[in-house]
């Protein structure tokens, strides 16, 4: 093995990433591959978690905007997100994976509750951690939710694996076929461009807290690895100083 880069990271899976080739819910087998990936990463030596979107299954600002009360349509979405954690989870222990899902909200039944120092200990001790939920509040996105998780637990890079899209363009690459990738982007051009790297709050948490983002495609086998190696893969967002400096 080559050796991580990074001691603890979270990576953050869209709910769409879990469908597949589906137009809609989980494709079993996508799921499996997922977990590959994150079982060959926490192999590399590191502690890992993840936080799961839920557009896959329900996404409150569609709801919201055909109608439906924009909290009560988050909670829903929030809901998504758990069934996409508790899918990932079997995954995960099918492979021999060591796994809690802890919830924003309070789903004792299925997970446990969102406690930061339990859920430091368990990637102390091996286990991945699966965060469900987003952060419990409306009106805040899974980004969002990914951005507060890392900096809550001490990560030292998040990992924005993205469907079909390998990196950070300045147009929509699945519409413009002109359109440029970027390596590397400082916080403040990501936002000043408005480029779709994650949410404005959830960018702007990264930069107060000089959190470096990796946005890639999750499509390839070994893409989760690549990035934990410390390989360039996709397009790496930092501060100013570390982006000129090649780091």
């Amino acid at each position: 093995m080559v050796g991580a880069a990074y001691r603890r990271t979270l990576l953050k899976v869209s709910g769409e990433a879990l469908m597949g080739d589906a137009p809609y819910g989980i494709d079993a087998e996508t799921v499996a591959r997922i977990a590959r990936q994150i079982q060959a990463a926490q192999q590399e030596g590191i502690e890992m978690a993840v936080v799961v979107g839920g557009g896959n299954i329900f996404r409150g600002s569609q709801a919201s905007a055909a109608g439906m009360d924009r909290a009560t349509a988050d909670y829903g979405g929030m809901l998504a997100t758990i069934i996409n954690g508790l899918a990932l989870q079997d995954a995960l222990e099918k492979i021999g994976v060591t796994v809690r899902t802890q919830t924003a909200i309070n789903v004792q039944q299925v997970a446990e509750p969102f406690i930061r120092r339990r859920a430091i200990r368990h990637l102390e001790k091996g286990r991945v951690v699966l965060f469900a939920a987003g952060t419990g509040n409306p009106y805040m996105t899974t980004d969002t939710a990914a951005a507060l998780r890392a900096i809550e637990i001490g990560a030292e890079v998040l990992l924005m694996a993205k469907h079909r899209v390998d990196g950070v363009y300045d147009a929509d690459p699945n519409k413009d076929p002109n359109a440029r990738r970027f390596e590397r982007l400082s916080y403040m051009e990501a936002i000043s461009r408005r480029l779709e790297v994650m949410d404005s709050t959830a960018l702007s948490l990264c930069m107060e807290n000089n959190l470096p983002i990796i946005v890639f495609d999750l499509g390839a086998e070994d893409s989760i690895v690549r990035a934990v190696r410390g390989e360039r893969i996709g397009t790496y967002v930092g501060s100013e100083q570390t982006v000129q400096a090649g780091v």
